[in-house]
């Protein structure tokens, strides 16, 4: 299986989807990462082998295979593939939050999911077309989420759902949902000791090991995802951003941004503005 150290993936959007057709040269194949996305591939042909907390499931042609967010995982590939490719923020589906943030699937593969439940190809092939149309159709995010709830409701039907097995995995699963919730709040180490009852020192060990993140880069992630939403979707300052997302200052807001985004929030709206698109993200 892939080898190289854990990255942590501060995805810069909301939602992004790929289809390779069978003789595309695009494959799943990349080293162990996380993120706080929702991972989903649907295999259209050939067969790829995903890893999830360092179990390995072959994924064949009609499977689906899912990573919840904050799960490491990562994909070897073999050959040929076609495949349908989801990785979308948990904001996007609230009204699944419980199951997202309180529980894990049993097994993240889903064997003959797509031939045995024909409706989850139609709503996952519709959902990839869809969101392949550009901005000029005007309701094309409002549709867009309409197939994510019915599609995820199908699949939540079929998961079989489960608490995070191991004290480990039980504490850090507490931590992100607690810091899901109150990002833009005043945020520390000290804090979620008082809060969670649980020791600063073994809350930093788990963010270094697991995740391989630093705690205040982990909650910046939260708070600049925030800030490039406000930015693209309100006319509100840069000091109000600022300060609606949880930064102390101006400069504390720019300096985050940059190390997250590469570019400062000014030159990020301006990149909005301009119909471009503001960061080139790689699938």
């Amino acid at each position: 299986m892939k080898k190289g150290p854990l990255t942590y993936e501060n995805r810069r959007d909301e939602f992004s989807c790929r289809k390779n057709e069978g003789d595309g040269d695009v494959l799943l194949d990349c080293r162990p990462h996380l993120h706080r996305h929702i991972e989903l591939v649907c295999m259209l042909e050939g067969e790829t082998v995903g890893r999830i907390d360092s179990r390995d499931y072959t994924i064949r042609a009609g499977d689906i295979f899912i990573a919840f967010p904050n799960q490491v995982h990562s994909f070897t590939s073999s050959g040929r593939e076609g495949y349908l490719l989801f990785i979308l923020s948990p904001d996007l589906l609230p009204e699944y939050g419980d199951q997202l943030t309180m529980t894990v699937p049993e097994s993240p593969l889903l064997r003959s999911a797509l031939v045995d439940h024909p409706q989850l190809l139609t709503l996952f092939s519709s959902l990839a077309r869809i969101s392949a149309r550009g901005k000029e159709y005007a309701y094309r995010d409002v549709v867009r989420r309409g197939y994510l709830l019915a599609a995820f409701g199908e699949l939540f039907h079929l998961l079989a759902l489960q608490p995070p097995r191991g004290a480990d995995a039980t504490v850090m699963k507490g931590i992100i949902n607690y810091c899901a919730r109150n990002y833009t709040s005043d945020l520390s180490l000290s804090v979620l000791e008082s809060e969670l009852h649980v020791s600063k020192y073994y809350i930093s060990h788990l963010f270094s090991s697991r995740l391989g993140i630093r705690f205040n880069d982990y909650i910046n992630s939260f708070r600049v995802s925030a800030a490039c939403r406000y930015l693209g979707e309100s006319d509100k300052s840069m000091t109000e951003i600022s300060r609606i997302v949880g930064f102390n200052t101006l400069r504390t807001f720019n300096r985050a941004f940059v190390k997250q985004i590469g570019v400062t929030p000014s030159e990020y709206k301006k990149r909005l503005e301009g119909g471009n698109s503001p960061v080139s993200i790689p699938l």
